[in-house]
């Protein structure tokens, strides 16, 4: 396997600040042996600290895909050179908790694998999950070339992003340890509605816990699903908020269901 370490992250738009790259390049800083590289893609450096590499995002070199919730930007990362670098790269989306050494990450495997996490949401699926996955740069540009080629046709057809790298891959994809990278959702948040009684627990030899589709660590750690919402309020209190405006039943029952306790493993390791 190559030697070096070399993280990669993408950045752009204004949903995370910089301090999102900053608390990757800490939580990797002390959870990675010796030396690493922390590349972060991005349309705007301010607020990055030193230790960051920041490189221009790669061009889709397409129209971006209409009527599609997939990150299709990620794409872009397909492409036969990226940023001057070469070998496996690890990619780790940016609203990522590291937890424990990820040494493992560089060295599972051939340098020649693409691994990603398991779709935990359809696991048998035979999918893969975007949020920590490992490739070879420049070794699938067919899968940037194709995209380019049909970007809308391949959006309708796959829907997310991930699906579609699933399919493409040359020689197929591979999973991490299933114990390695875990999901919030699936795999810390209790069941509904225990979660108004008990916090997220952090999973048993987790390396990484992912947030595919929400809720966001920042969020987390006040107690609240997403943004629009007030900090921790009582589950009464949250129940109740479903009935103080006269909204859809399915609508009211999404929202029931969306309820986190402020969760203390985040805080630990979350952080510069």
């Amino acid at each position: 396997m190559n030697s070096q370490k070399i993280i990669i992250c993408m950045k752009w738009g204004k949903k995370f600040g910089p301090e999102y790259v900053n608390r990757l390049y800490a939580m990797a800083r002390r959870n990675i042996t010796g030396d690493f590289r922390l590349v972060c893609f991005t349309d705007d450096t301010d607020g990055l600290r030193a230790e960051v590499e920041s490189r221009a995002l790669p061009k889709l070199g397409c129209e971006h895909p209409e009527r599609t919730i997939g990150k299709w930007p990620k794409v872009a990362l397909w492409g036969a050179e990226l940023g001057g670098l070469s070998g496996p790269v690890l990619f780790v989306d940016l609203d990522s908790v590291i937890i424990n050494n990820i040494d493992d990450y560089f060295s599972y495997g051939s340098p020649d694998d693409v691994i990603l996490a398991r779709n935990w949401a359809k696991p048998f699926s035979g999918m893969g999950q975007t949020s920590v996955f490992r490739f070879p740069v420049g070794k699938n540009s067919h899968i940037l070339e194709d995209f380019r080629k049909s970007s809308q046709a391949i959006a309708d057809k796959y829907r997310f992003e991930q699906h579609y790298i699933t399919s493409a891959v040359t020689g197929g994809i591979k999973f991490w340890p299933e114990s390695w990278t875990r999901h919030f959702r699936l795999h810390c948040l209790p069941i509904f509605p225990l979660r108004y009684f008990v916090s997220a627990k952090l999973p048993r030899n987790a390396k990484v816990v992912t947030f595919p589709g929400g809720p966001n660590p920042s969020d987390i750690i006040l107690g609240r699903w997403d943004e629009d919402l007030l900090p921790f309020q009582s589950g009464q209190q949250h129940v109740a908020n479903a009935f103080a405006s006269p909204i859809p039943l399915k609508a009211r029952w999404r929202y029931i269901k969306r309820f986190v306790r402020p969760c203390d493993w985040i805080n630990q390791h979350w952080r510069e």
